[in-house]
């Protein structure tokens, strides 16, 4: 009897020793890692097709220095503008790959690979910034995102292209029937360029980083894309002829490799959410800003403007939707039209 006891009390004792070593080695463990945390450096390359002076590079360095700053420098954000990684194409298939850290890029062109993404971009969806403001946080896109991360990359938040008007050579645009036969650049938007094709131009999808010097050859006669886009691109001096057709709104997601967010402490993916928003709504507000305040710019630099009257082109464009019934599924476009009101 007394062995036993004898042995139980030896039995408790040995328990509580490795109770204790094993708690301490957890909290060391823990420490450790905390450590790691506070101390481990990264460094994040983010890359977009257009200059620093465009809203997204406005507002992608006002993200760089939020980082830095909240991360003690431990993260350090180092931007290639211009296209120095790539067009918008490149960019997203280098996040897929691995070899770009982040980009940020019309939702469009995305649809390549997750093809629901591009849905803010049908036809005349909304009538202002707060409409497509208020669509890009509703459930369904939260839901759309989450299809990307099937190609390893996820959505921090969404910049602001504004809504794409058209620019032309050598006519103005009026009417519908001016779009007929204009041979027309556009993003490889599926969306866009069946829009185009519905009003008769005739899209073609072309590297934004190279569009430029196309029109400049005379590849293109036309092409579309939003007011700031257009006037800090400099594309007035290749296109005399502004029509503000706001035919579709271009939503832009600022996008991280999905196995480098993964490696993240959840106190670095906060600092990155955080600075995401931040630079999110001051490129909304800029975009807006400019939106408005750029056509007198853009007059005053040579171009001419036209204000054609858009319910013809809502009416050309109003089966675009149900091309795309196959791809989106029925359910997804009924949400769209029950969320739109259309």
């Amino acid at each position: 009897m007394n062995k036993t006891k004898a042995a139980l009390c030896a039995f408790s004792l040995f328990a509580l020793l490795f109770a204790s070593c094993n708690k301490k080695n957890v909290m060391q463990d823990s420490a450790k890692k905390v450590d790691e945390e506070v101390t481990s450096n990264v460094t994040i390359s983010l890359g977009f097709s257009t200059n620093m002076e465009d809203p997204r590079g406005v507002a992608s360095a006002l993200f760089k220095e939020e980082v830095e700053k909240n991360s003690n420098g431990r993260i350090k954000i180092v931007i290639y503008p211009n296209g120095e990684l790539g067009g918008d194409g490149a960019l997203i298939e280098g996040v897929i790959n691995g070899k770009v850290d982040m980009t940020v890029s019309s939702a469009g062109n995305f649809a390549i690979y997750a093809t629901k993404l591009g849905i803010s971009a049908m036809p005349f969806l909304f009538s202002n910034f707060d409409e497509a403001w208020r669509f890009m946080e509703s459930d369904i896109v939260a839901e759309v995102n989450k299809t990307l991360e099937e190609f390893g990359i996820v959505v921090l938040s969404h910049y602001d292209n504004g809504f794409r008007c058209v620019t032309t050579t050598n006519k103005s645009v009026k009417s519908v029937e001016d779009m007929k036969g204009l041979n027309i650049r556009t993003p490889p938007n599926q969306i866009v360029m069946e829009t185009m094709s519905a009003l008769g131009a005739i899209p073609k999808p072309y590297s934004f980083t190279e569009l430029k010097q196309a029109l400049r050859d005379g590849l293109f006669d036309s092409q579309e894309n939003p007011i700031p886009i257009i006037y800090n691109n400099k594309l007035y001096e290749e296109q005399k002829f502004l029509a503000i057709t706001n035919h579709s709104y271009d939503a832009m997601p600022l996008v991280i490799r999905k196995d480098l967010w993964d490696v993240l402490s959840a106190s670095d993916q906060k600092i990155i959410l955080d600075a995401a928003l931040q630079a999110q709504n001051l490129d909304r507000q800029l975009v807006k800003e400019q939106t408005d305040s750029y056509v007198t710019k853009l007059k005053e630099a040579g171009m001419t403007i036209t204000t054609p009257d858009l319910k013809a082109f809502q009416a050309a464009t109003s089966g675009v939707m149900d091309v795309f019934t196959n791809v989106y599924g029925e359910e997804l476009l009924q949400k769209l039209r029950a969320w739109s009101g259309n």
